[in-house]
């Protein structure tokens, strides 16, 4: 198993000069399985050297295994271990700063009292000016109350505030979006809709994130209901534009139309309720979903007011057997779900020129190198395969150009004019097996999905 950039450590070594120039101090750490990211001297003397030993590794008992190793070799001792994934969230990642300076008393007189007075009342005759005068225009309520973070689960608003300062953080970069953590001490759904009814006024958006299903559907349709502004919930919506973004250039690749394409899907959670209903807009006709229970199909029992609906619209042929049943002659695997739900033979039954989209993680559907033994295209929503299905292609550009164009609404226009952007950053000459979908760092993706939101909702 590789090792995770999540542990990445610093190791502060004391070692003799002659064991540090043998590197037996390199080859001790690669023997324990780490990957070493850098060896940097500290304090170079004559009878012992300061070593800061940067490395990746599995998990925490990996990280005492290499520091076991080292404190094992002669001449070397092991001062402290620094984890600086820790490191970087001292103190939070993100800040506030000032655009207007503030040198001096007429500065301070015209960005707050007196003069601030002026541009509140010609708020107050005109409240649509709130977009052009305050940071409205340009800022998003990132809202969560914790129940479903990440793979952690309900680990509650506290526990959830990094990974909300992560995604503000990843607003500001990608897309120039002023984004502000909210996490909500209540997992009541009139209380969640109310506060941010309440708070609404300062915000020119609303991103729901890590709010568990089925309660995140109705905070979002009750939200997009009473405010004036976009709600995006991104675990539903960011997930599925990616997936049909990654999508369309696979069908581009294997020559295959939408509408003739099988696809089996195993989640019918937050994200899986919206990929299906967005591949559906996008002219997908042929669609079997699968719960922890079985196929969605009409009539069956235990399914909830999401899955009922979805029943009604999926699923053809009733299929009511398994899901490696399902996938025998199916085009299309979409994975939302949980590790190893399907096989190597399940992929090799599929049709000729499969693609299989394994995105439960940290641990997919199917081992991503099995599957790609018998399917053209592989992706995973992890960063160490080919192919990754991230979010971060999606909301900072969606957003970007819903305050742009001062959308009320999202529409699914706007998000499958979103995909189609993001598949287009691909070019022919690039498209290949294992690049479907372009970096998270290319700096065209975030501009070319904003333009056609502005377009989409003009």
């Amino acid at each position: 198993m590789p090792s995770s950039p999540g542990y990445s450590n610093v190791f502060r070594l004391i070692a003799t000069p002659e064991l540090h120039a043998s590197g037996t101090i390199i080859s001790t750490v690669a023997s324990a399985g780490a990957v070493i990211t850098g060896l940097d001297v500290v304090d170079p003397g004559h009878h012992s050297v300061v070593l800061d030993l940067s490395c990746t590794t599995l998990d925490s008992g990996h990280v005492e295994l290499v520091r076991n190793k080292l404190n094992q070799l002669n001449g070397c001792s092991v001062e402290k271990v620094s984890d600086s994934t820790f490191l970087i969230h001292l103190g939070g990642k993100i800040t506030m700063d000032l655009k207007v300076p503030l040198r001096n008393r007429t500065d301070l007189a015209r960005a707050y009292t007196p003069g601030v007075a002026r541009v509140c009342m010609a708020i107050h005759e005109n409240p649509a000016d709130a977009r052009n005068l305050t940071i409205k225009r340009n800022s998003v309520a990132v809202v969560t109350d914790g129940s479903a973070v990440l793979g952690l689960g309900n680990i509650g608003p506290k526990a959830a505030m990094p990974v909300m300062e992560g995604k503000a953080a990843l607003f500001k970069k990608f897309g120039g979006v002023d984004a502000w953590p909210i996490c909500l001490d209540t997992t009541d759904t009139d209380e969640i809709v109310r506060a941010v009814e309440l708070i609404s006024p300062g915000f020119g958006g609303v991103n729901l994130e890590d709010i568990s299903a089925p309660r995140c559907f109705e905070i979002e349709r009750r939200l997009r209901e009473s405010l004036d502004i976009p709600v995006f919930h991104d675990d539903q919506h960011g997930t599925a534009v990616v997936v049909l973004a990654a999508l369309h250039n696979a069908l581009r690749l294997v020559e295959k139309d939408t509408s003739d394409i099988r696809v089996v899907m195993m989640g019918a959670g937050a994200a899986g309720v919206a990929v299906a209903r967005l591949l559906m807009e996008s002219g997908v006709q042929d669609i079997i979903i699968f719960d922890s229970k079985g196929p969605l199909y009409p009539g069956r029992d235990r399914m909830d007011e999401e899955r009922t609906a979805l029943a009604a619209i999926t699923n053809p042929r009733k299929h009511d057997g398994s899901v490696t049943e399902a996938l025998e002659g199916a085009d299309v695997f979409i994975g939302l779900s949980q590790p190893n739900v399907i096989t190597g033979k399940d992929v090799q039954a599929m049709a000729e020129d499969a693609i299989v989209f394994a995105l439960a993680n940290p641990d997919p559907e199917i081992d991503p190198v099995i599957a790609a033994k018998h399917a053209t295209v592989v992706a995973t929503g992890r960063s160490d395969y080919p192919n990754q299905i991230n979010n971060v292609l999606a909301f900072p550009g969606i957003f970007r150009g819903l305050l742009d164009s001062g959308a009320h609404r999202i529409t699914d226009a706007a998000l499958i004019a979103a995909a189609h952007a993001i598949a287009a950053v691909v070019s022919d000459e690039a498209l290949s097996s294992i690049y479907i979908v372009p970096s998270v760092f290319d700096g065209n993706v975030a501009p070319a999905v904003a333009e056609a939101v502005v377009a989409a909702t003009a």
